[in-house]
């Protein structure tokens, strides 16, 4: 990868059950189960960091469509959920995308809902692999 602008370095032990970090320090956290699965809760999970950055990255590509298209965004905020789905098999992901911009009509904010998930790399890197749900609330 020649081009790449920036690449993200970390570093997991353990799995499930055990920690993860960041080269730069920015990011150290414990691993465990949800309650849900069996575990004491105590500890983040994958599907949370994922929900976190899919967000995070998701609301950059907003901005980045609305400058392109002229919209002002106004107050926004964006809840991410990420389900972990048994299949026949293993397991697989699915997740909801809902934009909260109380300012922008709902027309505007759907056509720049889907626009975003065009150019997110989240949404690019998931296409054809994981069910994406997008909502305005």
């Amino acid at each position: 990868m020649t081009d790449a602008l920036y690449t993200a370095k970390a570093h997991a032990v353990g799995g499930r059950q055990g920690t993860a970090k960041t080269d730069d320090g920015h990011l150290d956290v414990t691993l465990g189960y949800p309650k849900s699965l069996g575990g004491d809760g105590s500890g983040t999970n994958p599907e949370q960091l994922f929900a976190a950055g899919y967000g995070a990255c998701f609301l950059g590509a907003l901005g980045l469509v609305a400058r392109n298209t002229g919209v002002k965004l106004g107050e926004h905020s964006l809840d991410s959920e990420v389900d972990l789905i048994k299949d026949e098999t293993s397991f697989h992901i699915a997740v909801r995308l809902k934009l909260n911009a109380p300012d922008l009509d709902r027309d505007t904010a759907l056509k720049l809902l889907h626009a975003a998930h065009e150019v997110c790399p989240y949404s690019k890197a998931t296409r054809g692999n994981v069910d994406v749900s997008l909502e305005v609330a």
